[in-house]
């Protein structure tokens, strides 16, 4: 079973205190030890009163002092061995170390009464500490304590005959009506204070998680956000900002100066603008880093003003990548274009055959040696289209892929070399290419014209950006798994940014002006069609490293020891 934590607390029912006991010193807490030394300061005052009327002759009765040391003492043991703990709805041990000696104590002085010293105001302090610490409940039930001990005083008086029996009751009665009064707005100034404290932790509550979503959200945009304040300081920077700005492997963390780098001087003089002009600046900036990187950035900036002065002035920045604005506007029109290519294709795909066969009964006809020459150039140039219209069906999947019910296949070592060969024929580069094939002529499942047209692709990649060294480009085949093969095509190139390698095997997405950004885009939908999977890593090959796109093939029915899943694992 649980404590009450708070005042006046039973059972289910929690009619709670003004304060509640959170952990860390709170607001109860601190009330707690501010009432406590007012406790002490008043029992040594009293102590201090005692020993001066002592002193002076003026004693009547010893039990005084010995009342004042003893509540000093008490006071003092509370104020350093005991710990703020709420009483509960009862008077238990905690009103009786506190509240409960307080007013035993001025009941004792009041009732010895040395020297004519009226003690009735120090019930004061039992009374407010009861309400601004406890529920009404136990203010009322203070108050009514002190008045009953004051009419029991003022009774034992009358009885005595001391004094005036009327003045004593009357002072009595007005001196327990003020106790009420103060009991009741001290409860319900207690009652305020303890609502807003809690609505200001409430509040407070809110905006740190607040801010925490925004610190959230504002480090998983794949745009760049700087804070930049008046004096051209970055004091925040996401992590798409800081892969932005780093020049080659260096990446700053925030503080930093945007001045420092001469690249990111076209960021500082836009930040300098929006705080001259206090309004949001717009620009697309290239930043000139070292080597030859340029990157091209679409910059917005907007200014977060303080609304009454009271604070600085700050520069938020957004960064976007141009090359990937471009690329997604690129896709968007991939997408109209491929609709609009598959149309067309099914329109072309007509009229061409009915070119193809005019120009094979025209080929019958004719007996010269030349006519029959531009008769052939016809048909190839015909059969040519015919296959590229084949592949905008393909790739812009506005065919249905049904599976075939004879899968062709093809050995995959013998037709490498024969396409690598061919390809090192035309483009000049028997030197520096090579050809590794061990995968013990595998069979894979692949069309033998696509995967020409992937090879290709993937070699004239590697060519682009190799070396003139001897062997700076390699072919590779090997088995990974039984019946499953791998085709890697390797070249000695720089590696790629990680922005590029993000988008790589997207459509329009290019590092060069020139390229169109398809090959790789083909590459992928040509393998995803066979059931293979390529895919792109930095490896090393005989001391160098380079760029590598691998194809796992899917394995093939006629390979020997096939497993039955699709691929085999295999760490890349």
């Amino acid at each position: 079973m649980s404590t009450p934590s708070h005042w006046f607390e039973t059972g289910g029912d929690k009619s709670s205190g003004n304060w509640e006991v959170t952990s860390g010193p709170g607001s109860f807490g601190r009330l707690w030890h501010v009432f406590m030394t007012a406790r002490v300061a008043i029992a040594a005052v009293l102590v201090v009163l005692q020993a001066f009327i002592y002193v002076l002759g003026n004693i009547t009765n010893h039990w005084s002092i010995a009342t004042c040391i003893a509540y000093l003492c008490a006071t003092l043991a509370v104020r350093l061995w005991s710990r703020p703990r709420p009483p509960g709805s009862t008077f238990d041990a905690q009103w009786v170390l506190t509240i409960g000696v307080d007013v035993i104590a001025f009941s004792a002085l009041n009732f010895l009464q040395s020297s004519g010293i009226n003690y009735t105001p120090l019930f004061a302090l039992p009374v407010l500490l009861s309400s601004i610490l406890g529920p009404i409940l136990l203010a009322f039930g203070t108050a009514s304590s002190v008045t009953l001990l004051l009419l029991a005083d003022a009774w034992w008086n009358s009885l005595q005959g001391v004094g005036d029996a009327n003045a004593r009751f009357l002072q009595a009665g007005l001196s327990s009506s003020g106790f009420f009064l103060v009991a009741l707005l001290a409860n319900h100034l207690a009652l305020r204070l303890a609502r807003e404290e809690q609505l200001a932790k409430r509040s407070q509550s809110a905006a740190r998680m607040q801010t925490q979503v925004n610190e959230l959200v504002i480090e998983a945009l794949a745009d760049g956000v700087l804070v930049v304040d008046v004096n051209g300081i970055v004091r925040s920077a996401n992590p798409a900002s800081r892969r932005l700005l780093a020049a080659g492997d260096a990446a700053r963390s925030a503080p930093f100066i945007l001045a420092t780098e001469a690249a990111w001087q076209p960021l500082a003089e836009l930040t300098h603008r929006t705080f001259a002009a206090q309004s949001p600046q717009e620009a697309d900036v290239s930043l000139d880093n070292a080597g030859g990187n340029t990157r091209r950035l679409h910059v917005r900036t907007r200014l977060a003003a303080s609304p009454n002065g009271t604070h600085e002035s700050l520069c938020v920045m957004f960064l976007e990548d141009l090359r990937e604005m471009e690329a997604r506007v690129r896709t968007e029109k991939m997408a109209a274009m491929g609709r609009m290519s598959a149309a067309v294709a099914h329109e072309i795909r007509n009229p061409l055959a009915a070119i193809s066969q005019a120009n094979a009964l025209l080929e019958e006809d004719l007996q010269d040696a030349g006519h029959r020459q531009l008769t052939a150039m016809v048909r190839q140039n015909a059969q040519r289209l015919a296959r590229i219209v084949d592949e905008v069906l393909n790739i812009s999947r506005a065919q249905a892929q049904l599976p075939s019910p004879q899968t062709t296949t093809l050995p995959l070592d013998d037709t490498v070399q024969k396409i690598t060969s061919d390809w090192t024929g035309q483009t000049a580069a028997v030197a520096r290419t090579r050809i590794t094939a061990t995968s013990d002529n595998a069979v894979v499942v692949f069309e033998p014209e696509h995967l020409r047209r992937l090879m290709i692709n993937l070699l004239d990649n590697a060519l682009r950006y190799a070396s003139d060294s001897a062997g700076a480009i390699e072919v590779a085949t090997q088995n990974v798994a039984p019946g499953q093969a791998r085709l890697s095509v390797w070249s000695d190139g720089q590696p790629l940014e990680q922005t590029v390698q993000t988008h790589l095997f997207e459509p329009f997405f290019s590092s060069e002006s020139r390229s169109s950004g398809l090959g790789l885009y083909i590459c992928r939908e040509l393998c995803e069609r066979y059931g293979a999977m390529i895919g792109y890593q930095r490896v090393q090959r005989e001391g160098t490293e380079g760029n590598e796109f691998f194809v796992m093939f899917r394995p093939s029915a006629q390979s020997p020891n096939t497993p039955s899943s699709s691929f085999a694992t295999m760490p890349l």
